[in-house]
């Protein structure tokens, strides 16, 4: 049976990659781990967060510039509005809104096809775009790197604890999740 730390050598680059192409947080934070272990090289493991997260918001862009007003339509009128005036928004901070999309919690997935539905240049989309996703993954592989120092400081050898380490991980991410949007919610809805 192949080791934990062989799998990570041979896949971990694809899966940081892929799983950056989409809300990666979580997989990229685990790629900073990784690093820490030597399993991945930092730098690498930077790199392919960065290209993940960047290839993303690109092919997310583009369906925005192509079918954005089909998409933001299917969401009804009330968030119609709401979409509106976030594109008046983009459209004054154009170079903010595409470095800090990626910052956005709940804006992750949605906010590039809105920024390509809000007329946005192909070329400054991919240079801000390009600049964030590589703050981003620096700043997420990164904390995942030193976040591994304090594992490895408190539970030694951080293979024994796989197995329950990163599903944990991932339910604590979920858990996250499901109670920042539902807070997101109860303010809408108070609103």
């Amino acid at each position: 049976m192949p080791d934990i730390a062989d799998i990570i050598h041979h896949y971990g680059y694809l899966a940081l990659f892929l799983g950056s192409m989409l809300e990666g947080e979580t997989v990229t934070i685990l790629g900073g781990i990784a690093a820490h272990r030597q399993w991945m090289h930092l730098p690498f493991a930077i790199l392919a967060a960065a290209a993940g997260g960047a290839l993303g918001d690109i092919l997310l862009f583009l369906v925005g510039r192509h079918y954005g007003v089909k998409v933001i339509n299917r969401f009804g009128s009330d968030k119609t509005a709401h979409i509106k005036r976030m594109q008046a928004t983009i459209q004054r901070h154009q170079y903010l809104a595409i470095f800090g999309v990626r910052f956005l919690y709940g804006l992750r997935l949605i906010g590039p096809v809105v920024i390509g539905a809000s007329h946005v240049r192909v070329n400054t989309f991919i240079l801000f775009n390009l600049l964030g996703a590589i703050v981003w993954a620096t700043l997420l592989v990164g904390g995942g790197y030193l976040f591994g120092s304090v594992f490895t400081r408190y539970l030694g050898n951080i293979e024994r604890h796989l197995l329950w380490l990163i599903p944990l991980l991932i339910v604590i991410a979920l858990l996250v999740r499901w109670w920042l949007k539902r807070r997101h919610r109860a303010s809408h809805d108070n609103k």
